[in-house]
């Protein structure tokens, strides 16, 4: 089932280290990967970008290819354009933050949250994917198991509750 996703651009820039003095080119580079990523799973993407600071007096919007990006108004952080849209989609969308504050308000909200890195690393998967239709990645129930108290009663093997919600809510992407 397609989501919207709402992408926090410079959260995911910052984890790539490519925010500072060069980082338009780093913007477009973003923007054409997550066009390969909307044309692939599907889903409407939107990544949001700070203009509080030297941005125009109104919020800009563009649309690249089925990506919409915006650029938040002069005054008003990506961080409320953000909290703004998940309200706006609620439990049908997915969120990519690394930000614990965006992410606990958002929660309320029921939106699925991506990390900036988790999402990088589905982001370089699927490139690799594109290069070379043979590779065989990791999937989100491969991931290493965390250590469970040898105390504990029930199935070794499962995972916690809240890991496979997650899983499941993360399956499409």
């Amino acid at each position: 089932m397609p989501m919207h996703v709402i992408v926090d651009g410079y959260n995911v820039l910052g984890t790539r280290g490519q925010v500072g003095p060069d980082s338009e080119r780093a913007r477009e580079q973003l923007v054409h990967e997550l066009m390969n990523y909307r044309q692939h799973k599907g889903h409407a993407v939107t990544v949001v970008f700070d203009g509080w600071r030297q941005g125009l007096a109104s919020e800009r919007r563009e649309h690249r290819t089925g990506v919409e990006v915006i650029y938040s108004k002069r005054g008003e952080q990506a961080d409320q354009v953000i909290q703004r849209l998940a309200a706006e989609f609620g439990a049908s969308c997915a969120v990519v933050t690394s930000d614990q504050e965006i992410q606990r308000r958002v929660k309320a909200h029921e939106a699925v949250i991506i990390s900036a890195s988790e999402f990088e690393v589905r982001l370089r998967e699927r490139s690799v994917v594109n290069r070379s239709a043979g590779y065989l990645g990791k999937d989100a129930e491969d991931e290493e198991r965390p250590k469970r108290n040898p105390e504990k009663k029930g199935n070794a093997r499962k995972l916690p509750k809240a890991l496979r919600r997650k899983n499941r809510q993360l399956r499409g992407f």
